[in-house]
């Protein structure tokens, strides 16, 4: 016998070797992924073309540490990398890129836990690369810097170097009240001109001009606002002010040729302020006022408002501003103890006050538009108190605008958010407005020439326009039998519309989504509508089409249309062309993938996009526009291969209803069908359309991470979730349970080893299924409504809105108050029945969710107590809806998994399960040590 393990050893010890001088590679052993993994995986967070497609730009960047941007030359097939930047820009002229290059995370983490201050932290330097020469050119403390959107050759940055004087004795320092040193730099031959004290500043669009604000300097240059121009070298001062005067939102007209501003003039300290627009247009002189609150047009008791950037229209013929009413002051007399601090909640009040108060910023900034003819310089006031709301056409061109006015419908916003909306045309030269439509549940829009109003009615399910010139209404899918709202909404609400494409040239057609298909609708209602893809909902094939000029303004039809493809059978996506001469798309690539087109070359025929499954990262890769010579040209996590990963497949049911379900199911990648695999069951509505989605290792913030959890050998089951209106508990449990003893019933799912998983609604839904059923042997529900009676009266502290229409009208799908029908509320709340409950079950809710108030949690906790249940809750303390800050959404991920490890796979117990953290040892003790096994 000793001899036989002497020779098997021997062997063993042989074979290895032996194989590896045949030529046979070592198999790779890998690892499972732990927590610690998270700091391996990068993001692609910024990805460019440069305009001729022969570079492209992007970032990878780790969560937690310092990260790189790549230039990658698609001509050469080579790469350039610069370490820390951020806020990166391409040059129009693709020459240069332009960047931040932020100071080193853990010097910055190092200084603050030396208590430094702010000024003795390390400061940004700018970043510029010749894409050319590869090489990246640094200038250090840099605060900010910007470069024309439509031009290349000019760079402007602001450097927060302080001077030691200026030159006659006195000293004024660079800081936020006197500006900064701003440096204007030709990239082209590296010249430099240098501005002082600059607070502000802004390219022209084109690159003619840099406009800017300094407070002088006190020796060449005084205080004001100067034009720089770009093409003679020539500094001109367009207005002389007063270091003490406040400039806002230079603004500068598409052409370069014009320019305005607000100026707070006034170097009192007057309470009401009266800001002015100044106007000034290249060969003029000085800029002078052009409208203030003397200026006819303006309503009484009005000013200019100073929260209204000026915008010029696209031919410079208008300027659109802003204006207010005088504000409501506090009485500054009055000491803080002799202030009335206190809410009157009135009952008709437009808004609740939790909303008032959530709006209180934006309310007391509120501008009213108006408009100025730039020949005749009228002003002519286009909102008002009761038309608020004001939207123009795209280029500022048109004869109307379209006003909007939901005054009457605000008080319902309680209990039905979408409300309604009165629509008016209003007259550009007379500010005089004509009804258009009443109670519209839709967003109004004006076409891109202000022809037609068009809007989605949601009571309808139909679109419409508005002819502003006839004044004609035409509802555009009468009588067809495609329904042009969501056809599967389980809400008690009026279905969303798909969407639309645009409009064709000249305002033709429209071109409008059904769940399949793109429509060409005729907006005066004369011809016939007409499906452009027509072979969508016959082959289950979604199109959408896809802008590849963001400055396109019509869809020209008679050009090929890129589209893209999603196949709601297989779950394959891709595009496909359109061609008007042919009856059906022609596929040009459509694979077992997700696909995110990012952007076409501006010169070049060449498509910037990424591919995803759940094994693959969607790295960058270029194609032609008929996706021919496609090529990865990143590869943003290559460690990917050290670690097990899994793989994710469609799972088909009926519900108990016997309603079709689909639903992911992702497995182990060594998975074994004859093994018994704890799984644990996550979920929200319906995610089995997204199959192909790949999950990087990452903290997310509120479920289980699903490779995470494959890679340590479990099952992960995320199943569709379809509802009836007052029944979404039991719709939810319903859906779940057949699906998961349908996995049961495959023989590889450990029956007795199956958790569950979810949060905020499906954290909800978690509870209530826990009260039906003892399928689950462990659980974990995060920002759960456990008592809809007590939520249903509650608000949403985020926005200030009220709960009501959360159960009336949304997702809780109720559908109807608790007055009419309280019994809903009470049978689909699991807090009434948590007595059942035989599930160990772990909380998390925050004391600072604005989506669902906190106490929801406390109650289910309190009634879990109180019942002697095995039942966890974890508050971080000031985080909202779900963690934010990393740290504590590693530290929720790591506690969750503790906890499925110790019931799933018997796992010893966390400390923090065991016993608890007392408040005592929060921040100190965490409590994530495993209790020793008993001997």
């Amino acid at each position: 016998m000793k001899n036989i393990i002497t020779a098997l050893i021997l062997v063993i010890l042989v074979l290895p070797s032996y194989a590896q001088r045949r030529g046979t590679p070592p198999q790779k052993i890998k690892r499972p992924l732990t927590h610690v993994a998270y700091d391996e995986w990068k993001s692609i967070t910024f990805r460019q073309l440069t305009p001729d497609g022969k570079h492209v730009a992007f970032t990878l960047n780790p969560e937690d540490s310092d990260g790189k941007v790549i230039f990658y030359d698609l001509v050469k097939n080579t790469q350039s990398a610069v370490d820390r930047a951020a806020n990166i820009q391409l040059t129009a002229d693709s020459r240069h890129a332009v960047f931040l290059i932020k100071a080193q995370k853990d010097s910055l983490t190092y200084l603050r836990r030396l208590k430094k201050k702010k000024e003795e932290m390390p400061k940004d330097s700018l970043g510029i690369f010749d894409f050319s020469s590869k090489i990246a050119n640094k200038v250090p403390n840099v605060k900010s810097y910007k470069i024309p959107k439509k031009s290349g050759g000019w760079l402007a940055y602001q450097t927060e170097r302080q001077t030691e004087g200026n030159g006659n004795g006195k000293s004024k320092k660079f800081s936020d009240d006197n500006g900064y040193l701003l440096v204007l730099k030709n990239l082209t031959n590296g010249a430099e001109e240098r501005f002082e004290y600059v607070k502000d500043y802004i390219f022209s669009e084109n690159g003619t001009g840099l406009l800017f604000h300094s407070t002088g300097n006190e020796q060449d240059m005084i205080a004001g606002i100067y034009w720089y121009d770009l093409m003679s070298g020539s500094t001109s001062q367009i207005f002389k002010g007063h270091n003490k005067h406040k400039y806002k939102y230079l603004s500068i007209d598409e052409a370069g040729e014009q320019i305005a501003f607000i100026a707070d003039l006034d170097t009192t300290k007057a309470l009401v302020r009266e800001p002015k627009l100044m106007y000034w247009k290249r060969g003029s002189g000085l800029a002078s006022v052009l409208a203030d609150e003397e200026t006819p047009g303006i309503p009484e008791s009005w000013l200019i408002s100073e929260n209204y950037y000026p915008n010029f229209s696209k031919d410079g013929k208008r300027l659109f501003i802003g204006t207010n009413p005088v504000p409501v002051l506090q009485d500054t007399t009055l000491l803080p103890e002799e202030m009335v601090q206190v809410e009157v909640w009135h009952w008709q009040d437009d808004y609740i006050y939790p909303e008032q108060n959530r709006r209180l910023d934006r309310e007391k900034k509120k501008s009213y538009l108006a408009v100025i003819d730039l020949q005749t310089k009228n002003l002519v006031q286009l909102g008002s108190p009761e038309i608020p709301e004001i939207r123009i056409d795209e280029e500022g061109k048109a004869a109307v605008v379209l006003g909007l006015d939901d005054r009457a419908y605000r008080v319902m916003r309680t209990w039905d958010i979408s409300a309604f909306t009165d629509l008016y045309r209003i007259d550009l030269n007379s500010g005089k407005s004509q009804l258009i439509a009443k109670e519209i549940k839709g967003n109004a829009r004006l076409s891109p020439d202000a022809n037609f109003v068009y809007w989605y009615s949601s009571p309808d399910t139909a679109w419409f326009t508005h002819h502003l010139a006839t004044g004609k209404t035409v509802k555009l899918n009468h009588g067809l039998s495609v329904s042009f709202g969501e056809e599967d909404v389980d809400v008690p609400d009026y279905p969303s519309p798909y969407g639309l494409a645009g409009w064709t040239l000249n305002e033709e057609f429209i071109l409008i989504y059904d769940r399949f298909d793109i429509w060409k609708f005729d907006p005066k209602g004369v011809r016939n509508p007409e499906r452009l893809t027509k072979n969508g909902r016959e082959s289950n094939i979604v199109y959408r089409y896809q802008k590849l000029d963001p400055e396109e303004r019509f869809v020209d039809l008679g050009k090929n249309l890129l589209l893209s493809v999603f196949d709601e059978n297989s779950k394959e996506a891709g595009f496909a062309r359109w061609q008007s001469n042919f009856a059906n798309p022609s596929i040009l690539v459509k694979t077992a993938h997700r696909y995110n087109l990012i952007e076409k070359a501006k010169e070049e025929d060449l498509l910037l996009f990424t591919r995803e499954n759940f094994q693959e990262f969607p790295d960058l890769r270029v194609a032609d526009l008929s996706f021919g010579n496609s090529r990865k040209v990143s590869q943003a996590n290559p460690q990917q291969s050290d670690y097990l990963w899994g793989t994710a497949e469609i799972v088909k049911w009926n519900s108990l209803d016997n309603i079709p379900l689909e639903g992911i199911l992702y497995k182990p990648e060594n998975f074994d069908p004859k093994k018994k695999y704890p799984m644990v069951v996550v979920y929200y509505e319906k995610f089995s359309n997204t199959l192909h989605q790949h999950h990087k290792p990452e903290p997310i913030r509120s479920l289980v991470h699903r490779t995470m959890y494959v890679s340590n050998d479990y099952l992960i089951f995320v199943p569709d979730v379809v509802y009836q209106t007052g029944y979404p508990g039991e719709s939810a449990f319903n859906c779940i349970i057949p699906g998961v003893n349908y996995l049961i019933e495959q023989g590889f799912v450990n029956k007795d080893r199956v958790g569950i998983q979810g949060h905020s609604w499906s954290g909800y839904q978690t509870a209530y299924i826990l009260t039906r059923t003892r399928m689950f042997r462990a659980a974990e529900a995060g920002a759960i409504v456990a008592n809809m009676t007590s939520a249903y009266g509650g608000i949403r502290w985020e926005s200030g809105l009220a709960r009501m229409f959360q159960y009336e009208k949304a997702q809780s799908r109720l559908g109807v108050s608790l007055w009419e029908n309280p019994l809903p509320f009470i049978e689909n709340s699991p807090l009434f029945f948590a007595n059942k409950i035989e599930t160990p079950l772990l909380l998390m809710h925050n004391d600072a969710d604005g989506a669902v108030p906190w106490y929801q949690g406390i109650e289910m906790y309190l009634a879990m107590r109180r019942l002697n249940k095995p039942t966890w809750m974890l508050n971080y303390n000031g985080e909202p809806h779900w963690p934010v800050k990393r740290e504590n959404r590693i530290d929720f991920q790591t506690r969750m998994m503790q906890f499925f490890d110790h019931y799933l796979k018997d796992a010893p117990m966390p400390m923090w399960m065991e016993r608890g953290v007392p408040a005592i040892e929060k921040g100190i003790q965490q409590g994530l040590e495993l209790v020793p096994a008993p001997y």
